[in-house]
């Protein structure tokens, strides 16, 4: 009996496999229920007494040798199909960029989050506008400088389309599409015929908010503002001037409070310590009733803010034109750690 383990073991030994079909085929031979080394189990009752110590140990021996080799076999043949496709597993992983937000998108995100939290959803709208959502609609007059072909890029010279000069393009199509209460912010491109400067560009970002409900006052649009402050910049402190837009009546610029701590607080403040953020206003009378909203029944205040401006002050960045120079050594500035 002996000798039959041992003919088995240098079979098991001298066995190649290197197909799935040959490992497979080893196993139905040797390891099945019906395998040599399984029979080989079976007639160990048969053996005598004084031999069963030595012949168990030889078989138990024979089993591992050949279930090891099945085993290394399979590994074996699955690692180099996998290395056909993919190379070599053992190698070290081919290290992948980190990229970052972009600092425009990254500010826009985190206005719209301020806001989102105090109710005010999100509109969009198109980026190329008729005359009636750009202008009249807002009240521009039709000598208004804004509809000057200086101003404004018009669609294949046609006066009735032009790319939106602003998104309070997107504030009319909220009107026109809801009755109030209507508590949106309305992000996105805006474009204008500039020209491009280290302070100015032909396409640039506006975020703009508005409110129309029964009873809103200019009080409402002022806690609002102070709220933003102080969420955004840390700093409660703001100022409205008077000023004058077409769309809201009265209106207003909005400063805040930044301080005069460093040299960079004396430079972007010009030396006053405020720096100017935004405009905003009570929507004008004329706006709510082109927009099908009964201005003796409901008021409401708008803001809007170039994001830009705000990222340039936030990170120090002294040219406009870096933030779509899609220039890596600028970008790379904005990654986050993991």
């Amino acid at each position: 009996m002996l000798d039959r383990v041992e003919n088995l073991k240098s079979q098991v030994e001298a066995t190649a496999l290197t197909t799935k079909e040959e490992a497979e085929t080893f196993r139905l031979q040797y390891l099945s229920k019906k395998g040599a080394i399984t029979e080989l189990f079976k007639a160990f009752r048969d053996v005598p007494a004084q031999e069963k110590k030595a012949f168990g140990a030889a078989l138990n021996t024979l089993k591992t040798l050949a279930e090891d080799k099945h085993k290394e076999a399979l590994e074996s043949l699955d690692n180099s199909q996998a290395v056909g496709v993919n190379g070599d597993l053992t190698r070290p992983g081919t290290p992948y960029e980190l990229g970052a937000i972009h600092p425009i998108n990254a500010i826009r995100d985190e206005i719209v989050d301020i806001f989102k939290r105090i109710g005010f959803n999100i509109s969009t709208g198109p980026e190329i506008e008729d005359d009636w959502h750009n202008f009249s609609a807002l009240n521009f007059p039709e000598e208004h400088p804004a509809r000057d072909m200086q101003d404004t890029f018009f669609v294949q010279r046609n006066p009735d389309w032009a790319l939106r000069t602003h998104t309070s393009s997107v504030q009319v199509r909220a009107m026109e599409s809801a009755q109030p209460p209507i508590r949106t912010i309305s992000p996105g491109r805006v474009f204008r015929n500039e020209a491009i400067s280290a302070r100015s560009h032909c396409i640039f970002h506006q975020i703009e908010g508005l409110y129309i409900d029964k009873g809103v006052s200019f009080a409402d649009l002022k806690q609002v503002l102070m709220y933003f402050a102080q969420e955004f910049f840390g700093k409660a402190k703001i100022r409205m001037r008077p000023s004058y837009f077409p769309f809201t009546e009265p209106s207003a610029e909005v400063d805040v409070y930044w301080g005069l701590e460093n040299e960079i607080d004396y430079k972007i403040t010009k030396g006053t310590g405020w720096l100017e953020v935004m405009g905003c206003g009570m929507v004008d009378p004329n706006v709510l009733k082109a927009s099908g909203i009964d201005p003796e029944v409901y008021t409401g205040y708008a803001f809007g803010m170039g994001i830009e401006r705000i990222a340039m002050n936030r990170y120090q960045i002294p040219d406009i034109r870096l933030f779509t120079e899609n220039d890596k050594r600028f970008l790379e500035q904005f990654k986050t750690g993991l």
